[in-house]
């Protein structure tokens, strides 16, 4: 496990005052996150890490469709639709079965026939997304000021050892943590207790990190500090528990933790 610096050097010299409060664009949003607490930062991967939004080049590529972004959308939703069923009923499939499931329902709800072929050469991007620009610089910083840094996701491991080989984070990661270990997904509470056992860090001192609405608030519940990734400019979620900090990129969160 990497060394933790103290709590005071982490946080830069910043006081609760000026913690208290971030201003992003013309929004001022109220923080929640207690910096002193955090000892280890957990990712979500796919919309965090990684743009899904890429898939769009692969449906344009094999399905020959104008406008790939209706048809990405559909499958992306569907996907999360699947995992959170799957979740009640008790039917677990590996997250790359369920977004095989979910791309083939989006084709034909667009009118769009691919084969199976097709479609699998479709499916295999997600083992090659593009990595957002600020993921290696913001986990480096976290790393250096002495974070424990994992990835905390719906995917199975195989989709995770070639997310993390594409996003080069390696050598910054103590590990991954899978839904695949529990076979059960987010939001569901045991898997965010799960990680802080993984990790051997009490609950309350993780924050965890995700551009999903849902994981940050199951995170909450769960009794994690949630970091809210809106890298799109989102509205606020009127329903359910806010987030302990809103930002808008990883390398905010860097700085609110002072690294």
């Amino acid at each position: 496990m990497h060394e933790h610096t103290d709590a005071s050097t982490r946080k830069g010299g910043l006081d609760d005052e000026n913690l208290a409060l971030i201003v992003m664009g013309d929004n001022t949003v109220l923080m929640t996150l207690e910096p002193d607490a955090v000892t280890t930062v957990t990712f979500d991967s796919y919309s965090t890490l990684v743009d899904v939004d890429a898939v769009e080049s692969a449906l344009e590529a094999h399905a020959a469709v104008d406008d790939p972004a209706p048809i990405s959308r559909t499958w992306r939703e569907r996907s999360m639709q699947y995992t959170l069923v799957a979740n009640h009923l008790d039917a677990y499939e590996t997250f790359y079965e369920l977004n095989r499931d979910a791309l083939e329902y989006a084709l034909a709800a667009h009118g769009v026939d691919c084969d199976a072929d097709e479609r699998e050469e479709i499916l295999s991007v997600y083992h090659d997304l593009e990595v957002f620009d600020d993921v290696r610089e913001s986990v480096e910083r976290l790393r250096s000021a002495g974070y424990d840094c994992y990835v905390l996701s719906n995917g199975n491991p195989e989709m995770l050892e070639s997310m993390v080989e594409g996003a080069e984070i390696d050598d910054l990661l103590e590990g991954t943590i899978s839904a695949h270990e529990l076979e059960t997904f987010k939001p569901a509470p045991e898997l965010y207790r799960h990680a802080a056992g993984r990790t051997g860090t009490p609950i309350g001192e993780i924050a965890h990190v995700s551009a999903l609405w849902f994981d940050v608030q199951g995170a909450v519940h769960a009794g994690m500090q949630g970091v809210w990734l809106d890298r799109k400019g989102d509205p606020k979620e009127p329903f359910g528990p806010d987030p302990d900090a809103v930002v808008e990129e990883l390398v905010e969160l860097a700085d609110v933790l002072g690294a």
